[in-house]
């Protein structure tokens, strides 16, 4: 494997946050700054920071790379709860919230392979 890029459990949580990213821009103006679409989009691209974060740490500590993976998982997690509340605040509707969290429970699955596979 050539670089943390390659991994798809890393495409795939990069590809729900350029989705969310997207989807958060059109909350309302209270949510944009350190409101709920902010701390969306931070917590999206926070999967993806401790991915390759972890990933250029693992040829010297696979520990350290398992450590940023648990991240990853709670930041995966996390995000079920922000669309909870988009869902229940009106910003998304049903179909939405479900194929979204449907997506990141896939990515937190992942993360938790990964990580046994590094044991």
């Amino acid at each position: 494997m050539q670089g943390f890029e390659e991994l798809e459990v890393f495409q795939t949580a990069y590809r729900l946050s350029l989705k969310v990213h997207a989807m958060s821009l059109e909350f309302p103006k209270h949510e944009q700054m350190r409101g709920l679409a902010d701390q969306m989009r931070r917590a999206s691209k926070g999967i993806c920071a401790n991915i390759a974060e972890g990933y250029g740490k693992l040829s010297i500590s696979k520990p350290e790379f398992r450590r940023f993976l648990l991240m990853a998982i709670g930041s995966a997690d996390e995000m079920r709860v922000w669309l909870r509340y988009c869902l229940d605040l009106g910003y998304i509707g049903k179909e939405t919230w479900q194929d979204l969290k449907t997506e990141y429970q896939k990515v937190a699955r992942m993360l938790v392979n990964l990580h046994k596979s590094f044991q």
